[in-house]
């Protein structure tokens, strides 16, 4: 009955993660696309009241003409709107999701005995030790190299550098499909602790410093754009990462920390080339294809890196049953026999067998997803008896 539940809490934080993430993803490129699309203002009261740059757009029947401020407007509106909760939603969401999914059952989804033995309390304080100390030392590389000459590429090196060390330590010390996501959720914790700790605060001093009639510091307004634009790259690595747990081939590989790396670097060159092509439009800027490019060279050499090698087995013809079983018992019973019955289902019969014989080779053979991380060792050749025994019409006299 506990599984029950928990299935229901997944579905359910899953939908509502995913809704919250479409509408936080949703206006943050809206919000980049906008600021690269400014131009100069033409009219001579925008420039009086200190427009920086306006767009035209037109969108659903209608006409919009939204303006951005150098600093600050002359006055404050009676309604301002703030973007925040799409952040905090997301994250909210996301965490307890990963809270229902993989925490609950550390010792099932989060633990790979054969990467790391310890106990599912010591697994849990690292997996969420990985939010804090991510955010700790990417927060710390921004405040002490932000500012300084050449800074946005200093950080980019570094930040770089700390991703590829956490995607390492997580892919060598948890299971796979876990570490990926792991390493996703870690990096969006970072970008919603952005709009937390520092753009969402800046913008409250802005306001009040209006509200007050005292200058506003500018200083505000640049931190912000800074730790959402870093925000903006995260997005497309973090997507991937979330996304990776349904395609094992990712993740199941002996070198998956170094799939991670690259699929997260094609998504950040592929977000480059998106944001700087709308600057490109108005002349701004070299052309931004070539971001692109090294993103989709990355993405076509993974494809050809991992492509599978056919399995060889020494069996012929069609596998029966009784061949099957031995394996079955082996690799699946602990799971899915008399004693215990994951997800309701029974292998440890032919009517069992028979009845989710499609579920066993899409799970077994095609994706890869069971056993889970692997736990009961089973082989390439096991597993390509199951196929050859399915394909050949899963027979279970």
């Amino acid at each position: 009955m506990e599984s029950y539940y928990l299935d229901w809490a997944n579905l359910l934080l899953r939908w509502i993660h995913v809704i919250t993430a479409i509408a936080w993803i949703g206006s943050s490129f809206y919000f980049v696309f906008l600021d690269s699309s400014l131009t100069p203002p033409v009219d001579e009261e925008l420039k009086k009241q200190g427009v920086s740059g306006e767009l035209w757009a037109v969108h659903g029947g209608g006409f919009y003409h939204p303006v951005k401020f150098n600093v600050s407007p002359p006055q404050l509106p009676p309604h301002l709107h703030w973007f925040y909760w799409e952040s905090y939603s997301t994250w909210l969401s996301g965490i307890s999701l990963f809270t229902v999914s993989y925490l609950w059952s550390a010792s099932t989804y989060l633990i790979d005995k054969s990467r790391m033995d310890w106990a599912p309390a010591s697994a849990i304080a690292v997996a969420l030790s990985f939010m804090l100390v991510f955010w700790l030392l990417y927060d710390l590389i921004c405040r002490v190299f932000g500012q300084r000459k050449h800074g946005d590429a200093i950080v980019g090196a570094l930040v770089l550098v700390l991703v590829c060390i956490a995607s390492w330590l997580a892919c060598y010390w948890f299971a796979g499909r876990a570490a990926f996501l792991l390493v996703g959720a870690m990096m969006a914790t970072s970008m919603s602790a952005n709009v937390f700790f520092w753009i969402i605060p800046g913008q409250r001093k802005v306001v009040a410093s209006i509200k007050a009639g005292q200058p506003v510091d500018a200083m505000h307004g640049k931190r912000g754009k800074q730790r959402s634009v870093h925000n903006t790259y995260f997005t497309l690595p973090v997507l991937f990462a979330m996304l990776s747990g349904h395609y094992s081939f990712t993740y199941t590989h002996p070198q998956n920390w170094l799939v991670l790396i690259a699929m997260m670097f094609a998504g950040a060159a592929i977000r480059q080339f998106f944001v700087m092509r709308h600057g490109y439009k108005l002349g701004r800027n070299g052309n931004p294809l070539r971001y692109a490019l090294v993103g989709l060279v990355a993405i076509l050499a993974l494809i050809v890196w991992l492509k599978p090698v056919p399995s060889v087995t020494s069996a012929t013809g069609p596998i029966s049953y009784s061949t099957l079983q031995p394996v079955l018992a082996l690799r699946c019973y602990m799971c899915h026999g008399e004693l215990v019955q994951m997800k309701n289902v029974r292998l440890d019969s032919a009517q069992g067998v028979k009845t989710h014989a499609q579920n066993m080779y899409q799970q077994v053979v095609v994706t890869r997803v069971m056993p889970m991380n692997n736990a009961t060792g089973i082989t390439p050749a096991e597993r390509q008896l199951i196929k050859q025994w399915f394909e050949s019409g899963a027979s279970t006299d």
